[in-house]
Order: structure tokens, then C-alpha cells, then sequence
């Protein structure tokens, strides 16, 4: 299938690893130029460097902290015209109310929360000016299915769920389409190190993390990769009417518990 995405510009912010890396591979595959946002430029080379071995394709990569006033018009002055931007950047740490300080708490929301929000800011006006364009916000299942021992991270992303419905019903009147997918613990480093902690914690044994993950839907935890096609064709003229939903990539566990 063509998804119709040949020369797209696309700007991925935490573009170095993980979900970021993986959308950007995917986005390479069919034919867009994609562009590489991270805080640390060695990281991002290693990306540039494996995206142009997996496609062919050699992505621009940018180094700005988003979490910052001047990280984000750095990326504003460099980034250039932008047919979708993928918001990805940010991990917010785990514990409960009385885990994680206001100093911690700000932090995080800086660069998760007001990093998108502020993004789309100086995007969504350019992309409206011309008539088109896709963003895609990559936000988290515990927006929808909150815990109390992940408030920092449930609150942000609760928020973002909103932010996110309420932009993408207004935007197509200007062309423009903005949605949501929110993923389950998807497999990467930092899921790796949240699970052995909780391995320590309750099994008495970091290294037995793998038997978290094999509770989950389907016996593991999703892929990066599943994630990334998922946004890849969202973001496609194929998708062309999708705006203002959120997307749950859940495997079922939230209609389970319900149940």
C-alpha cells in the first residue's frame, strides 16, 4: 500500500530511540525525509546513522531541549517548513503524590506536557497558514487508566488527551489534522528499568523483570515498532479523516479489567 508520504517533512521529537527512532524508520520506508529532534547530538548521530542503514534515507537531526523557553525557539528557527510533526519526547518518572517533588514534578511537565503543547503552538499556525498538515501525539495509556503510584505521569497525560481532542476537532477547518495514540508499556531501556524495580520490589529479585512483562496481553510487552506503523498511517492521506481522536494500544487490558 502506498501511504502517499513520498518527501514529506516530518519533524519527530525524541527522535533518538525508542517509540522516536521507530517512527522515523517507518517514515523513511515510505519515502519521507525525516527530522530528528533530541536533547544530546551523539544520540542522535547513532540514530541518523541507523535509520540511514535500515532505509537508505538520512534524516536531519536538530539537538534542542524542548523543556526549555530556548530550546524551543531554537527548533522554531532551524526546523524549517514541517508537513507532520510526531510529539514523542519526555518520560516522566514513577511514585506516588508524596514520590515526587514539586521541583521533579515541574520538570517532567515541562518537557511532556508544555513541550507539546508548546510545539503545536508555533506549528499548528504554519501548517494552517498553508492548509495542511498532520500532527500526532504520542501520549501514554495512562491518561485513560490512571494509577496512583504514576500520578505525575497519569495527571500529564490526562491533560494531553484533552489538549489533543479538543485542538483536533477544531483544525480541519483549516486543513489541518491532529490526533492521539496512546501505548501500553512498550519495550525499551527506561520500561526495562521501571519493571526491574517493580521485579525488586515485589519479587524480591530484579533480574526476574521478564515475569511483569509476560502478564501482560499477548505474554510481552508492544513493540516499538507497532507504535511507530500505527502513527506512520495515521499520519498518511489514507488516514485522512482521522482528527481529534486518541488512540488506546492497550491489547485489551483496560475492557479486562473492566470486565
Amino acid at each position: 500500500m502506498d501511504l502517499q508520504l513520498k518527501a514529506r517533512r516530518v519533524l519527530i521529537t525524541g527522535g533518538s530511540k525508542g517509540i522516536g527512532l521507530a517512527t522515523a524508520i517507518s517514515f523513511a520506508r515510505e519515502g519521507a525525509q525525516p527530522v530528528l529532534v533530541s536533547r544530546t547530538a551523539a544520540t542522535l548521530q547513532k540514530a541518523c546513522d541507523t535509520v540511514a542503514a535500515e532505509t537508505g534515507v538520512t534524516p536531519t537531526t536538530l539537538a534542542c531541549d524542548l523543556s526549555t523557553a530556548d530550546g524551543l525557539a531554537a527548533l522554531v528557527a532551524q526546523m524549517g517548513e514541517v508537513d507532520i510533526l510526531v510529539n514523542n519526547a519526555g518520560a516522566i518518572p514513577g511514585g506516588g503524590l508524596a514520590d515526587v517533588d514539586d521541583a521533579r514534578w515541574r520538570q517532567a511537565w515541562e518537557l511532556k506536557l508544555f513541550g507539546y503543547i508548546n510545539l503545536i503552538r508555533a506549528v499548528l499556525p504554519l501548517m494552517q497558514a498553508r492548509g495542511s498538515g498532520v500532527i500526532a501525539n504520542i501520549i501514554g495509556m495512562a491518561g485513560v487508566a490512571p494509577r496512583a503510584e504514576y500520578i505525575c505521569g497519569s495527571t500529564a497525560n490526562a491533560a494531553l488527551i484533552a489538549f489533543t481532542q479538543a485542538i483536533g476537532a477544531a483544525s480541519p477547518q483549516h486543513g489541518v489534522r491532529v490526533f492521539g495514540i496512546n501505548p501500553s508499556p512498550t519495550r525499551s531501556d527506561r520500561i526495562e528499568a521501571v519493571l526491574r524495580a517493580q521485579a525488586a520490589s515485589r519479587l524480591g529479585d530484579a533480574d526476574r523483570w521478564l515475569e511483569l512483562a509476560k502478564k501482560l496481553p499477548f505474554g510481552r510487552m508492544t513493540e516499538p515498532q507497532e507504535i511507530a506503523d500505527l502513527a506512520v498511517f495515521g499520519c498518511s492521506p489514507r488516514c485522512g479523516y482521522l482528527s481529534g481522536s486518541v488512540l488506546n494500544i492497550d491489547g485489551g487490558q483496560m475492557f479486562a479489567s473492566a470486565a
